[in-house]
């Protein structure tokens, strides 16, 4: 806690340590006007964020709108971590691209086989920090 405030924002080079900290986060896509949004297990360094993923749904929303927002946090008993990160997605289709891709520590968490990656750049990218507490009296006396 930082004088007080129980909500801290932190710097972009912290908001992509904590980002690369973490395995497994959630991306959002948008198409035809529907949001949707999906678990994946990442992998975030240098400006971007991998993830691999079957043929389907994710991939159709990206083809249609490559613009989407990924998210990642984590907690304890005591506080807790957000990164939101937005950018561009493009489905990586060069053997050269995907063989840096399989090079990676990036591995499907469930037993399906995964042949796309898809590797967001981010334009922008923002965190918070929290503590947690009891709720402050709403109507004090």
């Amino acid at each position: 806690m930082v004088d007080g405030n129980v909500v801290e924002a932190v710097t972009v080079e912290e908001a992509w340590t904590l980002l690369a900290s973490r395995e497994l986060g959630r991306v959002a896509t948008s198409a035809s006007g529907e949001p949707d949004i999906y678990p994946v297990n990442y992998f975030a360094d240098a400006g971007r964020i991998l993830f691999r993923t079957a043929a389907g749904t994710k991939l159709s929303e990206i083809a249609v709108n490559p613009r989407l927002a990924f998210e990642a946090d984590s907690a304890d008993d005591h506080g807790g971590w957000s990164v939101i990160a937005k950018g561009d997605a493009r489905i990586l289709v060069t053997t050269r691209d995907i063989a840096a891709a399989d090079g990676l520590p990036l591995r499907s968490w469930v037993p399906t086989l995964k042949y796309d990656y898809v590797e967001i750049a981010v334009d922008e990218i923002s965190a918070r920090r929290f503590v947690f507490g009891p709720e402050p009296e709403r109507y004090p006396m």
